[in-house]
């Protein structure tokens, strides 16, 4: 029995390795277009911030790693031209074919260029790869750009923005709409907004940008282009050989991460998942996400029936210094879903003010037919992760506000405050629903 999966980073690799453990006589062959494996993409602004020193410092492990430990004929440089499940085998852009029992595609995503002129130029710079790294630090360091437009406020865009407005670059931000982050929410749009507003980045709203003439910062013509405008699922192999396409725009999946064409299976940012709360396909390209996606549908082609129970899009991002915690769905987004939403928002500080409590925000959302926790922002300059979480872990279990006022916190001075900022918005929270 022969696994080829096409992709070697979160998902694949994760795949692959699951697949490994769960069957040691398994032939496992992964193909890589690009020339680095299992490398840590989120971490590639700090690289350009100068906090990573090295590259190599961001990849997970080698291709020796995976040959020689796990039996895993990894290869690079090995772009997958066709995918042929008639005759179970995958064409490769040399010519070399080779063919499968079981297949995976974990394609990944690429950072949105279409609809804008003029990105070929020098100084426009996608961030999605080593190579786009090195290419950005490399001129960021001999020709040192004193403005730098950042297309796209999602997560890369906004980290970016902080860490050219660091390097002593003007910085503006270009977002198509209204949304930050991905999310409609209005309380987190305000806060980012004040923020950058705060560290002396420009915030350009409702403005698509769909050619480089339109960008300017500080009143002139940027000499630095980040584009971060988000990420597009890899799916054209797939949907060339007849894999089904979702209605996100991702490959359509079933809860064991199949698709249409049986023995042939999706996992990560190039995949749908399905949202635990709304029930529907989702896309949220996140590394997490890709990871755990990885390692059910590995299972599966190696024999288990696992299934993968969907996402929350719990995510956390530093802006500024400001830290931003969201998982679930906000009240405007859940409206959209078709909940009766009911949202409250508290500032409290997150530990006593004699330990130098600083104050955070918090914003939880329900449902008001249920009484079903839908969602929570979390934002402040501390105490942001472990707060996501607690409301991630809650959503997981379906409480509702009752059950999540009346939980057992810890509490001391050092870390928290007797009233828990979480309880005190899903006390407020509470009445509102009453």
């Amino acid at each position: 029995m022969r696994l080829v999966v096409i992709g070697g980073n979160a998902a694949g690799l994760s795949a692959a390795a699951r697949a490994r453990r769960l069957d040691r006589w398994l032939e496992i062959v992964v193909l890589e277009k690009g020339p680095v494996i299992s490398y840590a993409a989120c971490g590639l602004p700090y690289y350009i911030e100068g906090r990573v020193r090295r590259l190599e410092e961001l990849q997970v492990a080698s291709i020796e790693e995976f040959r020689t430990k796990r039996r895993i004929d990894v290869r690079t440089g090995a772009e997958v031209a066709a995918i042929r499940h008639a005759s179970r085998e995958v064409a490769l852009a040399g010519g070399e074919r080779i063919g499968y029992d079981k297949l995976i595609i974990a394609t990944g995503a690429r950072a949105v260029r279409s609809g804008i002129q003029g990105t070929d130029e020098p100084y426009v710079f996608p961030l999605q790869t080593f190579t786009d790294a090195e290419r950005l630090r490399t001129f960021l360091e001999k020709r040192r750009p004193r403005r730098a437009a950042v297309v796209g406020a999602g997560y890369i865009g906004l980290e970016m923005a902080e860490v050219l407005r660091a390097r002593g670059q003007r910085v503006a931000v270009f977002s198509a709409d209204d949304r930050l982050l991905g999310s409609g929410n209005g309380t987190l749009r305000g806060a980012l907004a004040r923020r950058l507003e705060r560290f002396g980045v420009e915030l350009h709203a409702n403005r698509p940008v769909r050619s480089l003439g339109e960008l300017e910062v500080d009143g002139r013509e940027p000499d630095l282009v980040l584009l971060a405008a988000g990420f597009r699922p890899n799916v054209e192999l797939a949907a060339e050989a007849g894999v089904e396409i979702g209605r996100t725009g991702a490959i359509r999946v079933d809860e064991r991460l199949e698709t249409n064409l049986g023995g042939v299976y999706a996992a990560g940012d190039c995949a749908e998942a399905l949202h635990k709360i709304t029930g529907r396909p989702a896309y949220i390209p996140l590394g997490t996400t890709a990871n755990k996606m990885g390692r059910v549908a590995g299972a599966n082609a190696a024999g288990r029936r696992e299934r993968f129970p969907g996402v929350l899009g719990t995510s956390i991002v530093r802006v500024c210094g400001l830290g931003v915690g969201m998982t679930g769905l906000s009240g405007e987004d859940a409206r959209a879903e078709g909940f009766e939403a009911v949202s409250a928002r508290i500032e409290a500080l997150e530990r006593p003010e004699y330990f130098w409590g600083v104050k955070i925000t918090v914003e939880l959302t329900a449902d008001r037919r249920t009484g079903r926790l839908l969602g929570g922002l979390v934002m402040g300059e501390r105490g942001v992760a472990h707060r996501t979480n607690v409301i991630a872990t809650a959503l997981e279990g379906g409480l509702g506000v009752e059950q999540f006022q009346t939980l057992d916190l810890a509490y001391a001075p050092p870390y928290a405050r007797v009233w828990d900022p979480l309880l005190i918005a899903a006390q407020q929270l509470r009445k509102l629903l009453s």
